[in-house]
């Protein structure tokens, strides 16, 4: 069961990136990654990460979160959550995610502190063998209303 769009999105296009950073949010940040990953991870961008063997996309995966997570520590992040997909309870019936994740950083100049990181960057290859395709949605957090209060 695969998505029906033909587009695959691994990267922020430089429109999204600057579209980010325009909307001034403001505190902590929670970043929800969907994530779809190749059958056999393709390596063939970064030959210098690649195993002696072929490894599935979900080990690559591993590989990238196993070389990144001291950095995103570093930078004021961490993992909140990583879970399973699967096909949704609402939403199309022909797309499915294999992985979803909460990143959790402290603002946005730590994560693009991250993103640009250059110990990071050095072990990015393994994200890209690893996917098939993604998707990343930065959210700035809000209150709860609070029950029985009035405006």
């Amino acid at each position: 069961m695969t998505s029906t769009t033909t587009d695959a999105y691994l990267e922020p296009t430089h429109e999204a990136g600057r579209s980010f950073v325009q909307r001034d949010l403001s505190g902590p940040l929670v970043m929800l990654n969907l994530l779809r990953f190749r059958d056999v991870a393709d390596y063939s961008g970064h030959p210098d990460l690649a195993p002696s063997s072929p490894i599935s996309g979900a080990a690559a995966f591993d590989r990238y979160i196993e070389h990144t997570l001291p950095f995103l520590r570093e930078t004021g992040g961490d993992i909140l959550f990583l879970g399973r997909g699967g096909p949704f309870l609402i939403g199309p019936a022909t797309e499915h995610w294999d992985l979803a994740m909460l990143v959790r950083q402290a603002n946005v100049a730590s994560f693009l502190s991250f993103a640009r990181h250059e110990g990071y960057l050095a072990g990015i290859g393994h994200r890209t063998a690893a996917l098939e395709d993604s998707r990343l949605l930065p959210m700035s957090e809000m209150p709860l209303p609070v029950a029985g209060a009035t405006s």
